[in-house]
């Protein structure tokens, strides 16, 4: 039998293989079960990464306290709890079985993955890199398109826990921090696309209105110089290219939480104001997301696509299905890795800039903490 560990999934033909190069697998990750939906949230608010608040170290429990029944009641109605880590480990799965046929020379490949606000957590998983020997580590965002809030608090992360070790890694670490336009992400897309476009009357399907969906952000963090709206931009052009045009699209921004000002226009607003107009034919694109989740089967699926869609009229709205087991994504994520390990660069030149209004020290240490991992 292959051997499982809690925080990993290896491929069956490297169970008795010590692994040689450890692919960490950075993204949010989500709750499991109702009970685990409390400590998701503590975490999540009380990340200085991802949002500043005022006395944040009293106030973030208190959201959290307050936001948890809520939360749980919108995880009931998905199954109970998210898929994130199911998909992630499907796909870590299959790039790695991958990448040991692709580059063996840096084979045996293991994958781990490292979630900010829920287990595995980011730092549990660099422990257990370290106890396998991992002699090269590649730290590989999950976000396709960079936000200091979310790739960035990962990256973060990895630089604080050896911080506060007081001790330098054992391993040495190369970041994946950005990939918005590969051509193998993009054709997945666009497969996605055709195939439920299909699905719309063959009457009704040249005035379907395309609406790629991303996670907004603050405006103050994207007035400071975050590169996520640009690169989220980047990747619905290449789609569209790919797709000829073939429809009308607008890019929009999903989950906006508080008062104020994030980046627009919200994907509710737009539902409305299309139907208004005669808008009625949609089809909703996560964009920004690798796998369904809660932002995917609550907010599009239910939110919008039920309650929103029945409120305003439409005739039809449906949703792309997400990357989730697609082979083609298993493919661009090896393809990924092994361009990278190639390349032999601790991280794209992009990372090393600083958001030219950065407040974040942080930022710019664990920036030059993998700057500086080279051979």
């Amino acid at each position: 039998m292959c051997c499982r560990y809690h925080m990993s999934v290896v491929s069956a033909s490297q169970c008795f293989r010590k692994p040689k190069t450890g692919i960490l697998m950075l993204n949010m990750g989500g709750p499991e079960k109702l009970e685990d939906v409390h400590d998701f949230l503590l975490r999540l608010f009380k990340d200085t990464d991802l949002m500043k608040l005022p006395v944040q170290s009293k106030l973030g429990p208190l959201i959290a306290r307050r936001r948890t029944p809520k939360i749980q009641e919108q995880y009931s109605r998905i199954g109970g709890g998210s898929p994130i880590k199911h998909w992630t480990s499907m796909q870590g799965e299959g790039m790695v079985r991958l990448l040991d046929q692709m580059s063996p020379d840096t084979a045996p490949h293991k994958f781990y993955i490292g979630f900010r606000y829920v287990h595995p957590l980011t730092e549990e998983s660099i422990e257990e890199m370290e106890k396998d020997g991992i002699e090269r580590a590649v730290a590989f965002t999950q976000y396709p398109q960079y936000s200091c809030s979310t790739t960035g608090s990962s990256l973060n992360a990895i630089y604080r826990y050896y911080r506060d070790r007081g001790e330098g890694p054992k391993m040495r670490w190369s970041v994946i921090d950005r990939w918005p336009t590969h051509p193998l992400l993009v054709e997945c897309f666009a497969d996605h696309i055709r195939n439920e476009l299909l699905k719309f009357p063959e009457d009704k399907r040249n005035e379907v209105v395309i609406l790629f969906s991303a996670h907004s952000l603050p405006m103050a963090v994207v007035n400071r110089g975050d590169p996520y709206p640009q690169e989220v931009g980047a990747t619905v052009q290449r789609v569209m290219e790919a797709l000829d045009h073939c429809n009308p699209y607008r890019l929009v921004w999903q989950s906006k939480v508080g008062p104020m000002a994030w980046l627009g226009p919200q994907t509710d607003d737009v539902i409305k104001g299309l139907c208004e107009r005669g808008k009625k034919n949609l089809l909703l694109v996560p964009i920004a997301f690798t796998s369904d989740h809660i932002e995917t089967l609550h907010e599009l699926d239910i939110e919008y696509s039920q309650v929103l869609g029945e409120e305003c009229g439409v005739e039809n709205i449906r949703r792309a299905e997400s990357l989730n087991g697609n082979p083609l994504f298993m493919k661009a994520l090896a393809q990924l890795v092994q361009s990278h390990l190639i390349s032999d660069q601790p991280c794209s030149r992009q990372l090393t800039l600083r958001c030219p209004l950065c407040i974040n020290p942080t930022c710019g240490e664990a920036k030059a903490f993998f700057s500086a991992q080279k051979a």
